[in-house]
């Protein structure tokens, strides 16, 4: 079911990639205004570890754990259980690593925090990462059209009992038809238009990527290379929440 806490969260997270803890805190500060959760994917998980989310929990930020697990059951669910110690607000496992790893991860959430006393992150299903297109897909033996498989994905996901889904702006239309309202949709791949893709491959604007379902939207590039990222910040939420 989806938090009801999500509400009163601004639905623009900014992406920090970097390894640098100091950067990532001078990028999220600059934004603040805008913002409440930051990501801290692996990038910065790896310069700085714990201490990443510890950080910026104190700044203010609730924190979007964007580590990606994919592992047998058992590692993905003992990890699972360590990082529910630093109450990330979201944490993510990949789809492809089937239903009994989700599963597991779960449990394991479940099981943790309600032993701790903690409180428990949404558990967010990713699909297929926004840098891969049909080639890419056809090249580790997919062969399904790249909207058939995120959405078979997604279900497999919701079936296992993620609390929410990472897709690309492209497939947030179809998914949220797919697993209805009550499921987190976060979006990464977006854009500022005039669009740039950098590394990505299936993007949009904002505004499209909220029309068509999403709750929150991830920046990174789009946002710390302007040459003014709060004005650039305050202008996407103002787009989005006005539409």
């Amino acid at each position: 079911m989806k938090n009801s806490d999500i509400s009163d969260l601004s639905p623009l997270i900014i992406a920090l990639d970097t390894t640098d803890l100091s950067e990532a805190r001078r990028l999220a500060g600059e934004v603040r205004e805008s913002v409440d959760i930051v990501k801290v994917g692996l990038q910065l998980f790896s310069g700085s570890g714990s201490w990443a989310v510890e950080a910026l929990k104190d700044d203010g930020f609730e924190v979007f754990l964007d580590i990606k697990m994919n592992d047998i059951p058992n590692t993905v669910a003992n990890a699972c259980r360590v990082f529910c110690q630093y109450e990330p607000f979201m944490l993510t496992v990949h789809a492809t690593g089937g239903q009994e790893m989700m599963r597991a991860a779960g449990r394991a959430v479940k099981e943790e925090c309600s032993r701790s006393g903690l409180r428990k992150p949404i558990l967010i299903g990713v699909t297929v990462l926004t840098s891969m297109d049909l080639l890419a897909l056809e090249k580790i033996g997919v062969t399904a059209p790249i909207e058939e498989q995120v959405i078979r994905l997604a279900r497999l996901a919701v079936d296992s009992g993620m609390d929410g889904l990472v897709t690309s702006p492209l497939e947030t239309l179809p998914v949220r038809r797919a697993v209805g309202d009550n499921i987190v949709l976060v979006t990464p791949g977006v854009r500022i238009a005039p669009i740039g893709t950098d590394d990505q491959r299936r993007v949009a604007t904002p505004r499209d990527a909220m029309d068509s379902g999403a709750d929150f939207l991830v920046v990174g590039r789009p946002l710390y290379n302007a040459d003014d990222p709060p004005a650039v910040a305050a202008g996407i939420l103002k787009d989005i929440l006005t539409r």
